[in-house]
């Protein structure tokens, strides 16, 4: 589904990612983990076309990213849903209009379909009665799992989760850890950039542990969590390194 071959990006003078290897299949779930500034959300938004690179290959479902074609990146942003921290909500329209907008506007999809899919979304995510309340009225949480709806009403061929608990209160951390976890079992491709260990190691197939810029192990949750291979990554999980 995805493939990343030697991928670099700077800001300036700063390079953010050093050479990033990484393949992503269909139907598998990712968690990728590492310290802030290790380059986490900056490959996220590079796999969706926000943010551009300097060197190297992405291809997202066969189809290289290329920034420099609106057309290719419309249709690369169809395929590839992405959730931020900050939910985004469009805060003057209802929660109902959120998850119709871009199916409406991208995809031209008739009124009362889109609305039959935002309600069917919005049930699935577990807030079918909150169809015509405004944003401002949700919890963060239920605000987060609006998002989810939205992301998934362009019936994405992957979903990137980008830190989607940070911004929330503990208590409401488990119902959107839920919701994901609920996509991840029905066989969502999702690639997500998460600090919630115990989450990362029981939902994902593959995790991926980012250090300075560059993929610094993989292997699947038992390996890395169990059996980590270097001081750095004993080091981020508070492992002494003995």
């Amino acid at each position: 589904m995805v493939d990343i071959a030697g991928l670099r990006k700077s800001f300036g003078n700063n390079e953010v990612l050093k050479g990033v290897d990484l393949q992503v299949n269909r139907g598998e779930v990712v968690a990728i983990i590492g310290k802030s500034g290790s380059g986490k959300s900056t490959l996220l938004r590079c796999i969706n076309g926000l943010e551009s690179f300097q060197e190297g290959q992405l291809t997202v479902h066969g189809q290289a990213l290329q920034a420099s074609d609106p057309q290719a990146m419309r249709e690369l942003r169809k395929n590839v849903g992405m959730i931020f921290q900050n939910f985004n909500l469009f805060p003057h329209l209802s929660v109902g209009r959120n998850v119709m907008l871009a199916p409406s506007l991208v995809m031209n999809q008739p009124k009362a379909v889109a609305r039959a899919n935002a309600e069917r979304l919005l049930q699935r995510v577990g807030l079918a009665e909150k169809f015509d309340a405004m944003p401002d009225q949700l919890s963060g949480g239920q605000q987060q799992r609006v998002a989810i709806a939205r992301a998934l009403a362009m019936d994405p061929e992957i979903l990137l989760c980008d830190e989607v608990t940070s911004a929330l209160d503990p208590e409401l951390v488990g119902e959107v850890l839920s919701v994901v976890e609920g996509l991840a079992e029905q066989g969502m491709t999702l690639m997500m950039v998460t600090h919630e260990m115990s989450f990362a190691r029981k939902v994902s197939d593959k995790v991926v542990f980012m250090h300075q810029g560059k993929v610094h192990e993989v292997g699947a949750p038992e390996q890395l969590f169990g059996h980590p291979q270097t001081p750095e990554l004993r080091q981020f999980l508070g492992l002494s390194t003995h």
